[in-house]
């Protein structure tokens, strides 16, 4: 597949174990379209029979990580009209996204500056470490747009910050998360001056490519294993719940009201 918004540079730092992936649509809003999805969804696979890669640092632009799902992207907007399998298959492409990412063997960091709103989010809680600039922010806006918050980001959630402070990114949806409270409730790893998150991130990532490649690996997917043992129980049911909430008149009028730039009446219908 053509890749028009994600590019793919190996061989990076002084032992050569580093890749760098960039998201970039160009705008600095780095909404998760169909297309950007898939994109980003296939470049793990680019790494399955890589052995000289060590660490991979997932960045968007310098301005942006992403603006979440695109609810202006047509081709999102179709799936409305699709029969339910239909719709359920094509719904688990961000969930398979995100799973993806979490499945490598490599060690992956996420690299944050500016925005990292609903999808972004659960894309970068699925990556081992990440570092984002002191303006960086994250926000969960699924709920107020009438959604539950999918592609198994919860229990990845769940798993940093705690049961208190996940109900309260996902469910008060307005709520910034500034980079300093990521920090504070585990969120992100560490906080940098804006502008360096890529830098930082590649200087850590450096410490890690200078030690043994194997054992490196074998740690990482141990941890995953023993961290992420629970998540299907929590995560299976994402796709039919996004769904089923996407034919409630709460959905209607909470995307209604994102793109009208106004406050949503919900009325839990």
């Amino acid at each position: 597949m053509d890749r028009r918004f994600v590019t793919v540079e190996k061989g990076l730092g002084p032992q050569g174990r580093i890749a760098v992936v960039r998201f970039d649509r160009g705008d600095n809003i780095n909404a998760l379209s169909q297309q950007a999805m898939r994109e980003l969804r296939d470049v793990p696979h680019d790494f399955e029979d890589d052995l000289d890669t060590s660490v991979v640092i997932l960045t968007g632009s310098d301005k942006a990580f992403s603006a979440g799902f695109d609810l202006k992207d047509p081709e999102a907007w179709q799936r409305t009209a699709l029969p339910i399998g239909e719709r359920l298959h094509r719904q688990r492409l961000g969930p398979k996204m995100c799973k993806a990412w979490q499945d490598m063997e490599q060690v992956t960091i996420a690299a944050i500056e500016g925005h990292c709103i609903g999808g972004g989010a659960a894309l970068v809680v699925a990556l081992d470490f990440r570092f984002c600039g002191r303006g960086a922010h994250f926000r969960i806006p699924e709920v107020e747009l009438g959604m539950n918050m999918s592609w198994g980001s919860i229990p990845r959630m769940l798993a940093l910050m705690g049961p208190a402070r996940t109900k309260q990114a996902v469910i008060l949806a307005s709520d910034r998360v500034t980079a300093g409270q990521a920090k504070e409730w585990g969120l992100v790893e560490e906080v940098v001056e804006n502008g360096q998150a890529l830098a930082e991130a590649m200087a850590f990532a450096d410490r890690i490519a200078r030690q043994p490649p194997i054992p490196v690996r074998m740690s990482k997917l141990s941890v995953n294993r023993l961290a992420h043992a629970l998540d299907d129980l929590a995560a299976h049911m994402d796709a039919d719940q996004n769904v089923l909430t996407g034919l409630t008149e709460d959905y209607k009028e909470g995307t209604s009201a994102f793109r009208e730039k106004r406050k949503p009446v919900f009325k839990g219908r």
